[in-house]
């Protein structure tokens, strides 16, 4: 890819309904539209499809209006203005925003032509609006803007988080690229630095998130939920599983997965040639090579990344035929300057593909310095990104929305898909073998993880009166449960309990978690289908993603051609297949 490479710059629609003039300045900006809404008869179904689009119109320009906002401040955190920015926007824009919406959706769903809108997509739209509006409480609106200006402080704080090493200071991602040194006291050194910088924020941490559990408990009592784990189901339109499905699944993992962890865990130490493994052991190479370096800046990291794409896309080609849709998505995205991916200081933590509703062109974060896991993240990314692609075309925002469970198919699908086109990243066949033995360990390790901060997020709000110390006990018993019985926190036990502090979903995105858990299921079952035909396992797995939300999750992973299957049986069969690959390498 070179610099004067024609790329299409895409454009959003024209704005029929709201005009090209508008510009957000106060609520009264657009409160006339919102009124035309709810004030516009609708006659007939061609009113109500015309109303529909028009409220989806209205709403895309808003959200991706505080897309920019959330962008631009995780970019810069420390830039006051940028945090005010997006506080205004969540304080005087979004309260009304869902006074409204809930009076919008009841309009929608009370019209006598709304059942002539057979259409696929608007039955799954109706239900969500439907369960909104019996969730929707008045006095929750303040509660949300508060829990949102709470949610945003986290991100401020991780991302002050530095520390100095040799002379240098790094931020935390930085820090964590020496846990791959093959010198032992290297390790340990980043290690225990590390952690000391999180523990010095443990109490602020704990403070933060004491009012997040308060003000999450007071919003789902409101809307006459037990409690906020009962009223995040609802709100998250989880219709095709239970909580208690959730349960099963941890209970699933904990049976099938983490004894292969322990598996791992044991090698790792008897191949390291240590009598203890320690926590600043996991990352290292054992058999002492340096730590793979794919790329060394962004920019070679996203040059690889399209090469990877267009590879894939070619693989998967009849005959003599290629196709670059997939790597034209990043050069697109290129192109349109929606990319920040390199680690610096005052960066927000992590890394997030931010879809936006008007353009349909998304931004991807990420704080990038030069590893594996880099590659990953950006891969991972890269999939949410074609996602955002696939569905821009959609009329309606409800359509491009789809849950995370799919949302998250996309993007840990292409982790794998693109795995066997890794080597544009590593000239040598031994370190694409490594890298790859790597991932697919990490899919072994992804699993219990993402079961333990789950069952410990269904405990916190189970239990929405506990004390910092019933936390720290629930959180040990909960992540021993999950966690390898090999490596040894002898010493650290005051970091071990604050582990969970590090997973800002718990913090940002409440009960956002077990998404990843069900998606990597289906990521392997997306694989697995690749690796047996090439064109028909990347064909579903784009046919899945065009859907956004027009069908029920079952029917997208359908699609897909994977079950929606978190049993112990079906997991037990596709980490046996994760295992087999892994062994191939």
């Amino acid at each position: 890819m070179t610099a004067n490479e024609n790329v299409t710059i895409l454009t959003r629609a024209p704005r029929q309904f709201i005009g090209e003039a508008i510009v957000l300045s106060n609520w009264e900006t657009v409160k006339p539209y919102y009124d035309d809404l709810l004030n516009r008869p609708i006659n007939d179904a061609d009113d109500l499809r015309r109303w529909l689009i028009d409220r989806s119109e209205l709403e895309s320009y808003l959200s991706e209006n505080f897309a920019w906002r959330y962008i631009k401040m995780t970019c810069d955190t420390a830039n006051e203005a940028l945090v005010q920015d997006l506080n205004f926007f969540i304080e005087h824009i979004q309260p009304a925003m869902a006074a409204y919406g809930n009076d919008l959706d009841l309009k929608a769903v009370n019209s006598p032509y709304l059942s002539q809108l057979t259409d696929d997509g608007y039955e799954i739209m109706v239900r969500g609006m439907k369960k909104a509006i019996e969730i929707f409480r008045e006095e929750n609106i303040p509660l949300q803007t508060d829990m949102q200006t709470e949610e945003r402080k986290y991100g401020a704080i991780a991302g002050a988080m530095t520390v100095s090493i040799n002379g240098n200071e790094l931020t935390l991602p930085e820090a964590s690229d020496l846990l791959q040194s093959t010198d032992r006291a290297v390790r340990e050194t980043a290690w225990r630095k590390i952690w000391e910088r999180r523990y010095k924020d443990h109490e602020i941490l704990d403070q933060l998130f004491d009012r997040l559990r308060d003000l999450r408990h007071h919003v789902a009592v409101n809307a006459g939920f037990a409690n906020f784990r009962d009223y995040s189901f609802a709100a998250l339109g989880r219709f095709d599983y239970t909580p208690q499905d959730c349960v099963n699944f941890h209970e699933s993992v904990a049976e099938a997965v983490v004894p292969m962890l322990n598996q791992l865990a044991e090698q790792r130490r008897q191949a390291l040639g240590v009598d203890v493994l320690r926590p600043w052991d996991s990352k290292v190479d054992v058999a002492g090579r340096p730590p793979l370096k794919p790329f060394a800046t962004g920019t070679e990291l996203l040059e690889k990344t399209i090469a990877c794409f267009d590879r894939l896309d070619a693989s998967a080609a009849t005959g003599t035929s290629s196709s670059s849709e997939l790597g034209n998505d990043l050069r697109i995205m290129r192109a349109m300057g929606h990319l920040d991916l390199e680690s610096r200081k005052g960066k927000a933590p992590g890394g997030y593909n931010y879809p936006l509703e008007e353009i349909g062109v998304p931004f991807i974060f990420m704080n990038a310095t030069s590893s594996l896991r880099d590659l990953v993240t950006m891969v991972h990314e890269g999939g949410h990104a074609v996602h955002s692609f696939l569905t821009r075309d959609l009329p309606l925002k409800a359509f491009r929305n789809p849950p995370m469970e799919v949302a998250e198919l996309a993007s840990m699908s292409m982790e794998l898909l693109t795995m066997d086109h890794w080597d544009v990243f590593f000239d040598d066949p031994a370190e694409l073998r490594r890298a790859k033995r790597q991932h697919l360990e990490s899919i072994i390790e992804t699993l219990p993880w993402v079961a333990t901060i789950d069952a410990f997020q269904h405990w916190v709000y189970e239990n929405p009166t506990h004390t910092v110390d019933d936390r720290r006990e629930n959180w040990l018993r909960i992540h021993d449960k999950f966690a390898d019985t090999i490596t040894d926190w002898s010493g650290f036990a005051y970091y071990k309990e604050y582990l969970w502090q590090r997973q800002l979903h718990l913090y940002e995105v409440p009960f956002y978690y077990i998404e990843y858990g069900i998606a990597q299921l289906g990521a392997i079952g997306v694989w697995r289908n690749y690796r047996r035909d090439p064109k028909a396992g990347l064909d579903g797995y784009k046919a899945a993603l065009r859907l956004g939300y027009k069908a029920p999750i079952r029917d997208i992973y359908a699609a897909a051609n994977v079950p929606f299957d978190f049993s112990r049986e079906h997991i037990q069969a596709l980490m046996g297949f994760v295992w087999d690959e892994m062994e191939k390498l």
